[in-house]
């Protein structure tokens, strides 16, 4: 799953990384590709957001990170609908991360990213608006693994009262 060098690691040594569902208003799901830097073939989707800087909170982070990766900004963050810490390989390295994922919605479907970070630009090809039908139907990684659940869960139900 990509990630970029930054980011600001809790006691123990997990990156504090924010991520965006970002939903349109057909309840679409933006989820960005990606792929080892050395290898294409090796590759997954996964929602925009990554780790804090400096003093960021983690709301500013996913703000932030969102417009950098997609270009799309003034969204409103809903709730922290999920949490989860992970520990994955990538780009040489083992990433160990305490990940928080924040609703949002947008009007706005055209990504651009704008600003990436070097090893994002060697490991991030696209962007792509998927259905609920889509994701649970794909055969592609994804990342969360159980996305397709959760956003079905979140669109029937709507968010819950914590994560």
């Amino acid at each position: 799953m990509p990630a970029e060098p930054a980011g600001e690691a809790l006691p123990g040594g997990l990156r504090r990384v924010a991520r965006v569902v970002l939903l349109d208003p057909r309840d679409r799901i933006l989820l960005l590709h990606g792929h080892e830097p050395d290898d294409p073939a090796d590759d997954w989707w996964f929602t925009p957001g990554g780790g804090l800087e400096g003093d960021e909170t983690r709301e500013q982070a996913a703000l932030r990170e969102l417009a950098e990766e997609t270009g799309i900004t003034g969204v409103d963050l809903g709730p922290v609908l999920w949490r989860r810490q992970c520990s994955f390989p990538f780009a040489g390295r083992r990433w160990d991360q305490d990940e928080w994922y924040y609703l949002a919605r947008t009007t706005r479907t055209a990504t651009a990213a704008t600003a990436l970070t070097e090893l994002e630009r060697r490991s991030v090809d696209g962007a792509r608006w998927w259905t609920w039908t889509e994701l649970a139907g794909a055969h592609e990684t994804v990342y969360p693994t159980r996305l397709a659940g959760l956003l079905r869960l979140l669109l029937d139900e709507g968010p819950r009262p914590g994560p």
